[in-house]
This record gives structure tokens, C-alpha cells and sequence, in this order.
């Protein structure tokens, strides 16, 4: 028969851990298929580590992209230089760089260019204060610059662009609508006489008129007549300006 002492006394062990053993365990059911350098251990401070180095690594390769933060400013002055025009922009933002774009033909301004901005709420920012606005008398236009077109597209409008015969008897076409081609350019103004090349500029990278263009002829007779007889005329609903190149 079992003694009084053993019936009283509880099964336990005689000597206690000073680490119980539910800890480890505990540990084990909180750590499914975690990563690697994730792991948790018996000191947390290390998971914070390792955290806090995952986040600023992610923070450092996503940067704003450029084109989120490029704009395009649009019937702007003729006069309107690239340092004039940053000094207006970084009026509303932080400007990187500004480029008013040129005709590499008559070294005219095309009257629009693009402002490279520091941040995207810098961005944000101008196109809120400035679009609409007026310049030298001018509505302008501002908004994030668009998508590069695919590169068939672009090819082909290069080899366009390739194939204009330059001259030095040639007008500007200013006001096109945005539905002239090169083709249509050329084909209205070979009414009053015989054209040699015709040209739509475009937003570089893009499909979009740049609503103008150039077109050359063999004699400044034939300037001079094309002057007289499309100048304010009417061409797929606007009325165009023409003067000399």
C-alpha cells in the first residue's frame, strides 16, 4: 500500500527548469514560413533591424520616375527663353530643368517646351497653379507629358520627318488642327502652286501635332503667292497663319 506522504505529494519533478520549456514552443507556432532573414530569435531587437533594412532598401530603388514628374507647357511665347521660363515654374516647385523647343530648321521656338520638376507633388503642384495662366498674353497649357508612342509609330515618323526637302524658300503654318498630316499640309497648299515638301511637327516621342509646320518651295515667287493666297485661310475648321520660314 502506497504511504501517506506519496498521496498527498503531487507527481512533480524534483528539480525545476529555470527556462520553461512553452517558450520555445510558443516561438516556434509564431514563425510559419517566415523568410529567411526574418526569422524571429530570442532577442526581438533584431527583428527591428532587419525590418528597418527592408524598408529603406525598398524606399531607395523606387524612385519617382522622370516622366511622372516631366511636364509639357504648351503656347508659350516665342520670346520665352529656358531660364525665363524656369524662373515662372519654380515660382509653384523645385525645377530641375527646363527646355524651351526649337525649330532646327528656321531656329524659331516651337512654343511649347518641358520642365523637368523635382518631385511629383512638385509637378502636381504647377500644373494646379500654372495651366490656364497666361504668359506674355498667351493661355498656356501644362500637363504631364504623354507616354513615348510605340516604336513603329515613332520610326515611321522619323523616316517623315527624314524625307522633308528643305529649302530656303519655305512658309510656317501656324494654328493646324491636330487632324493635318504632313500629306494634307502638302496637298492644300499645292492648289496655288507647285510644293516640294510638306511638313506637321510633332511633341517629340509622341503622335501629337504640334500644331504647325513647314512647307518648301522652288522660288520665293512661289512663297510670296503661297502667302497671298492661304494666309487666315481655312483649313479643317481653323484658320491657319502663313509666313515666311
Amino acid at each position: 500500500m502506497a504511504s501517506m506522504s506519496s498521496l498527498i505529494s503531487p507527481p512533480f519533478p524534483t528539480k525545476l527548469s529555470s527556462k520553461p520549456q512553452l517558450k520555445q514552443s510558443s516561438l516556434q507556432i509564431l514563425q510559419p514560413n517566415l523568410p529567411q532573414n526574418l526569422i524571429l530569435s530570442s532577442r526581438p531587437r533584431k527583428l527591428r533591424l532587419y525590418v528597418a533594412a527592408e524598408e529603406r532598401t525598398s524606399t531607395v530603388t523606387s524612385p519617382s520616375s522622370e516622366a511622372d514628374r516631366r511636364l509639357y507647357i504648351g503656347n508659350i511665347p516665342r520670346t520665352v527663353n529656358n531660364d525665363q521660363l524656369k524662373k515662372i515654374v519654380e515660382e509653384h516647385g523645385a525645377v530641375e530643368k527646363a527646355e524651351v523647343m526649337y525649330d532646327k530648321y528656321s531656329g524659331r521656338s516651337r512654343r511649347f517646351a518641358f520642365v523637368t520638376m523635382k518631385t511629383v507633388e512638385d509637378a502636381n503642384a504647377a500644373i494646379e497653379k500654372i495651366n490656364g495662366t497666361q504668359i506674355g498674353g498667351r493661355e498656356i497649357k501644362v500637363n504631364i507629358t504623354e507616354k513615348p508612342i510605340a516604336q513603329v509609330d515613332l520610326s515611321v515618323l522619323q523616316a517623315e520627318d527624314t524625307q522633308f526637302i528643305d529649302s530656303p524658300h519655305k512658309v510656317y503654318v501656324g494654328n493646324l488642327a491636330k487632324t493635318v498630316t504632313s500629306d494634307t499640309l502638302k496637298n492644300f497648299f499645292s492648289e496655288k502652286g507647285k510644293v516640294k515638301s510638306a511638313k506637321v511637327s510633332r511633341v517629340p516621342g509622341t503622335s501629337k501635332s504640334g500644331g504647325f509646320g513647314f512647307v518648301s518651295f522652288s522660288s520665293e515667287e512661289e512663297v510670296e503667292a503661297a502667302i497671298t493666297s492661304f494666309n487666315n485661310a481655312m483649313l479643317e475648321g481653323q484658320q491657319i497663319r502663313v509666313n515666311k520660314a
